[in-house]
């Protein structure tokens, strides 16, 4: 989802505070750190361990100045992204849980995500985040071969993922999500599901699975890789959908599934637009109504260069955008909320949902619209022609 930023409009008034909102805040944190490049990725990081410690202090310094700014928020989510946050090490990382939870309310049973890669989830690491608070672990597998994690350019073996995975078990982590990519070079519907079914041996509580997307400026740009056609993508989709759906897993996103009451709470603020503030380098804020956010700089971000307000995201309204994000989870879009919510008529979006009702794309029930499975795999193409209809 592009954001088009203004980029000559600094938010002013960084240190006055916001207006009190009854929806807690989320808080993501961007740790642009990374050991390596992966072939696939356009996220904002950079392989420089020589500048973590400057950035923590940055990153510090950045929080009291939020927190000063925000002190009438509850935060009720806390996420660390990258980059490769378990990069930085757990005295780092402790250093920063702690000086967020000075500056912020940070509710007590709040959601602490960390992102990790096996090969740096090392035994030191583990028992410092257990120790300093956090209570879930992303962890980025992405397949079970060998062949294709070299491929996607990962640094570790399937057998290290299994490793860590069991590590962060022994070390009292029970929420621990699983990263899978699909539709890689080579990749066909068997060589998948032995994937999926490795993952699902790890037994973690919650699945988000991506289908390899190509993105300008990457090296599988360069390289032109090929991948599996359209069709071939489909079956690949409808086959995981039913193997985690018959083993007890909630598919409640496009690409996310969940043990009952495991949902991530961090990413459902997003589709919900619920507030939610990111500090660090290329990190995106929705708050008070505005969004803004800093520059994909390390540089930028150490010399404490505030964000920038940014436009809507493509042209949408608020109404629009939340439509988009909401018809993407199995929660779908209550027409009665919607409308007391935007003050727009949800009639004309209810016609072009209706028109794709018999083609077992839509359903109407319990009061919501939501897409099915099979609506998801098409999701593009009918969210186009409902957000039309506006």
């Amino acid at each position: 989802m592009a954001q088009k930023s203004q980029g000559s409009a600094p938010l002013s008034n960084l240190h006055s505070p916001i207006s009190t909102l009854q929806s807690p805040l989320s808080l993501y944190i961007h740790v642009p750190f990374c050991a390596s490049k992966c072939k696939y990725c356009d996220f904002y990081s950079l392989a420089a361990p020589e500048r973590m410690d400057d950035y923590v202090n940055a990153m510090c310094r950045h929080l009291d100045a939020w927190g000063e700014r925000c002190r009438e928020y509850r935060v009720d989510t806390v996420y660390f992204g990258g980059g490769t946050p378990s990069l930085l090490g757990g005295a780092r990382l402790t250093r920063l849980l702690g000086a967020a939870a000075r500056a912020f309310s940070v509710e007590e049973n709040a959601e602490i995500t960390v992102e990790c890669n096996p090969d740096s989830m090392d035994a030191a690491l583990l028992a410092a985040l257990r120790g300093a608070g956090v209570n879930r672990l992303s962890v980025g597998v992405q397949s079970a071969h060998d062949g294709e994690l070299r491929m996607l350019g990962r640094r570790h073996t399937f057998e290290e993922a299994r490793r860590a995975v069991g590590e962060a078990y022994r070390y009292g982590f029970e929420n621990l999500s699983l990263d899978l990519m699909y539709a890689l070079p080579g990749q066909d519907e068997p060589r998948l599901l032995e994937s999926v079914q490795a993952l699902l041996a790890l037994a973690p509580a919650h699945l988000s699975c991506y289908a390899l997307k190509v993105e300008p400026g990457t090296p599988f740009a360069r390289e032109r890789i090929v991948q599996p056609d359209e069709d071939v993508q489909a079956d690949m989709y409808l086959a995981l959908c039913g193997m985690l759906s018959a083993a007890g897993y909630e598919h409640y996103e496009i690409s996310n599934w969940a043990k009952p009451g495991f949902r991530a709470k961090h990413n459902a603020k997003y589709w919900d637009l619920s507030p939610y503030l990111g500090i660090g380098p290329s990190a995106h804020s929705l708050l008070d109504g505005r969004r803004f956010a800093y520059d994909r700089s390390l540089d930028a971000f150490l010399a404490g260069q505030p964000p920038v307000q940014e436009d809507e995201v493509d042209g949408f309204s608020p109404a629009l955008e939340f439509l988009m994000l909401a018809l993407r989870t199995a929660d779908g879009v209550v027409p009665e909320a919607f409308e007391a919510r935007f003050g727009v008529s949800f009639m004309p979006f209810a016609r072009r949902l209706r028109f794709f009702e018999p083609h077992g794309l839509t359903r109407f029930e319990n009061g919501r619209w939501r897409l099915t499975e099979q609506g998801f795999l098409l999701s593009n193409s009918i969210l186009t022609d409902v957000l039309s209809a506006e």
